[in-house]
C-alpha cells in the first residue's frame, strides 16, 4: 500500500488549470518534498488529498483509502498544517491545542507540553497576540502532536526563525525514523534538501521532475576549478565528453562538467595538480533549471 497515490490527477478552475494529469506515489515512511513556486499547484494538490476540493479527473488514494468516501476515517490518521493556518484569536495557546486534541478523542494531549517547550511556544499567550512565527508553531504542534501515520505540511516553516526551522527539521527526521510518512510542500529548497528522501518539482500544475536529490544532481552541471603546478593549457580539455565552457587563467583552469566526470579525471591524470575544487549544484539551482526550462515533458 502506498501512503499517497495519484493517477492522472487534474483540477480545473473554469478556464484555468490548477493541476494537469499529475501522477506520482509516496512510499510509507518516506519524507517527500513537493517543490514549486507560488501558484504552481502545490496547495491544490494537498486540498485534493484531504478532500477539501474535488478533482476534475483522475484518481486519488491516501493510505489506501478514498479521500472522498472515507474522509472521516482517513482524517484520524493524518496530521495537517495548512499554508494559511489560523486558530481562534481569543483562545490561549494551551487551551486551543487541548481543544484540538479533544476533537481527536484526546489523542496526543500528553505531548502538548513537550512540543511547546521544544518550539519555545508560550501556552499562556493569547493567539491574537502572537507573531506570525509563533502562530505557525501552534500549527506545527497540532499537526505533530498525535503522531499521525501521515503528515501533510503546506509551507511549514513560513514565518519561523532559523532556530525554529532547524527544530522543525529535527521533528520531521524523528517522525520518519518513527515510520511516519511526511509530505511536505515548500518553495524553500534548502529545508527540503535537508530531510527529503525524494523530491517532486511541479511547474504550472505539471510534474517536471521526480527523483532523489542525488538523482536530480546526476545529470546536473558542476563547476570545476583546477589549479596546476604550472601554466594551465586548456587544449587537452576542449573536446572532452561532458566538458564545456573551458577557460584558463595562469595556473587555473575552470570548466563545467555535465554527467560523469570520468573523461575529465582521465585527462587530469596526465598533469601535476596543486588543487581541485568541484562545486555541486544546490537543490535550489536544480529547481530553477527545471522550472525555467522550455520543455516540461523532456524534464519529466
Amino acid at each position: 500500500m502506498k501512503a499517497i497515490e495519484l493517477d492522472g490527477l487534474t483540477k480545473t478552475y473554469g478556464a484555468a488549470r490548477g493541476l494537469v494529469d499529475l501522477s506520482l506515489s509516496v512510499e510509507p515512511g518516506e519524507v517527500f518534498g513537493y517543490l514549486g513556486p507560488n501558484g504552481a499547484g502545490k496547495s491544490t494538490t494537498i486540498r485534493v488529498l484531504l478532500d477539501l476540493i474535488r478533482p476534475t479527473a483522475g484518481t486519488v488514494r491516501v493510505l489506501g483509502m478514498d479521500p472522498r468516501a472515507q474522509a472521516v476515517q482517513l482524517h484520524d490518521r493524518i496530521g495537517y498544517l495548512a499554508g494559511d493556518f489560523v486558530a481562534p484569536g481569543r483562545q490561549r495557546v494551551g487551551s486551543a491545542l487541548r481543544f484540538l486534541a479533544a476533537l481527536r478523542g484526546g489523542a496526543g494531549a500528553a505531548r502538548i507540553d513537550e512540543l511547546c517547550e521544544r518550539l519555545e511556544l508560550d501556552q499562556s499567550r493569547q493567539i491574537s497576540q502572537l507573531s506570525k512565527g509563533n502562530r505557525q508553531k501552534v500549527g506545527l504542534v497540532q499537526a505533530f502532536v498525535h503522531e499521525p501515520e501521515l503528515l501533510i505540511l503546506d509551507e511549514p516553516t513560513s514565518g519561523l526563525d532559523p532556530i525554529a526551522q532547524q527544530r522543525f527539521l529535527d521533528m520531521v527526521a524523528e517522525a520518519a525514523a518513527n515510520g511516519q510518512t511526511v509530505f511536505m510542500s515548500s518553495h524553500i529548497m534548502s529545508e527540503v534538501e535537508a530531510v527529503a528522501d525524494r523530491v517532486a518539482i511541479i511547474r504550472e500544475g505539471r510534474l517536471v521532475a521526480l527523483d532523489t536529490v542525488e538523482g536530480l544532481r546526476a545529470d546536473a552541471v558542476r563547476q570545476v576549478e583546477v589549479t596546476f603546478t604550472g601554466p594551465a593549457d586548456p587544449t587537452p580539455f576542449l573536446a572532452l565528453t561532458g566538458v564545456s565552457d573551458v577557460h584558463a587563467d595562469g595556473a587555473n583552469l575552470r570548466c563545467q562538467v555535465t554527467g560523469s566526470p570520468d573523461a575529465l579525471i582521465r585527462a587530469l591524470a596526465n598533469h601535476n595538480l596543486a588543487g581541485l575544487l568541484v562545486t555541486e549544484p544546490a537543490l535550489e539551482d536544480l529547481f530553477h533549471a527545471y522550472y525555467t526550462g522550455n520543455d516540461v515533458h523532456a524534464a519529466a
